[in-house]
């Protein structure tokens, strides 16, 4: 790649970091926020579902005025509504007297920043002059693992050795970083990733059942992701009983962690890798992982597979939009913003019919009587009845996997089932 090129890859990098920060900073004060202003857990669901429906609406939007404006535009924007809503999470609830609409009103504005980082940044980097594509968007992709878990070990951390009082300095503390990274994209250079007039439109790829697919597998990619990531903290420390640090730094730490392992591995030696069959393996894993959380007894293998969910989704999210990006060369903006819609549709209505799930079963005389057979308290039962909302995902992924194979084979595809 041109030298020059190398900063915009750089602040594309940050961008991801700048999105892990959107998504996964208020959930880490999920407890307080139950503690403290008495959300419950169909509230805190609620949080997540405005976040994430916030930026399906944003991505809706975005697909009429990026082109329009431009990618830098565009980038800009993301970043200064991103920064605003994470300073409002530590600022508005001190301010207003109704919490539950302060809190609504940060995550709604930073929502609007994330829906417009998820449209642009992917194709901004699809656009760089890079030979292994897939690759290349798999280490982009690694980046939002490396800025989850620095939120959550820093943010973690940080509440244990001062206490939980001083919760409301961290937004601060974490809008240092999109608000540095907004007048990095002042400057660096920009490539159009599909010339003017050559992008496919929408309903041409609306006519195409593999698009249709790819939307689905994205959905799924997305629930199946956000599920355990958004609930893991508050199911280790409610759920199993371990002190908050440490429900943090193995759970949803070692969820990133892990995730993190798989997409750099990829992006450093994907070209050798079959994406096809290594999206395969990791449906079975997240399977395994989901239900070793739900039905063990044990606080350790409850966490190791809360943990190790996070390699199985690891190439999930980057491996379909590098499959589609091959198969569809011409989508452009449009194809990248359906897809990251998608996506977000999948984390919007995930970790939310968990929190649904787990209020709800707590009045079923099924999850009760397991409750007392297994020891559990109704609360947990309930927590764990949740999560198991999440492997429906991984096995739609599964079975959309093998039709999508068979709809585009040899499109768009190398020997190794990977994309060109």
């Amino acid at each position: 790649m041109p030298g020059k090129y190398k900063q915009t890859l750089r602040a594309c990098y940050l961008g991801l970091v700048t999105q892990a920060i959107n998504i996964n900073l208020a959930p880490l004060f999920f407890v307080i926020f139950h503690d403290q202003f008495g959300l419950s857990f169909e509230m805190l669901g609620r949080l997540v579902l405005l976040n994430f429906t916030t930026q399906l609406a944003v991505e809706l939007a975005a697909l009429k005025f990026v082109d329009r404006i431009g990618y830098r535009a565009s980038v800009i924007i993301a970043h200064s509504l991103s920064c605003l809503g994470i300073i409002g999470l530590g600022i508005l609830p001190r301010l207003v007297s109704n919490s539950t609409l302060a809190l609504a009103a940060s995550v709604l504005t930073l929502a609007c920043g994330g829906g417009i980082m998820e449209v642009v940044i992917s194709p901004i980097v699809e656009s760089l002059p890079t030979e292994a594509k897939a690759a290349s968007m798999s280490l982009l992709h690694s980046f939002y693992c490396w800025g989850q878990m620095a939120v959550v070990m820093i943010t973690t951390l940080i509440l244990w050795v001062f206490g939980r009082q001083m919760w409301f300095y961290l937004p601060l503390f974490w809008a240092l970083i999109p608000l540095y990274n907004l007048f990095q994209f002042m400057r660096v250079p920009m490539r159009e990733l599909v010339p003017k007039g050559e992008e496919m439109s929408i309903l041409e790829l609306f006519r195409s059942p593999v698009f249709f697919l790819s939307l689905l597998l994205m959905i799924c990619a997305g629930a199946a992701e956000l599920t355990m990531s958004q609930w893991s903290s508050l199911f280790a420390e409610m759920g199993l009983g371990v002190p908050k640090v440490v429900g943090d730094l193995v759970g949803p730490a070692l969820f990133a962690f892990f995730m993190v392992v798989g997409r750099t591995a990829y992006g450093m030696r994907g070209g050798a890798i079959n994406l096809t069959k290594a999206l395969r393996a990791g449906c079975l894993l997240c399977i395994a992982c989901y239900a070793l959380t739900v039905f063990s007894s044990l606080p350790f293998f409850s966490l190791l597979g809360a943990s190790l969910c996070g390699l199985s989704v690891s190439l999930m999210w980057p491996g379909i939009l590098s499959l589609s990006a091959a198969r569809f060369p011409r989508g452009g903006t449009a194809m990248f913003g359906i897809l990251a819609i998608s996506g977000t549709l999948g984390c919007s209505l995930g970790p939310w019919l968990t929190g649904l799930v787990s209020d709800l079963s707590q009045n079923s005389a099924i999850v009760q009587n397991w409750s007392a057979s297994r020891g559990f308290g109704l609360e947990q039962a309930g927590l764990r009845t949740g999560l198991l909302v999440g492997i429906v995902f991984p096995i739609l992924m599964l079975v959309g996997m093998a039709a999508l194979q068979r709809l585009s084979a040899g499109g768009g595809l190398n020997e190794a089932g990977n994309p060109r």
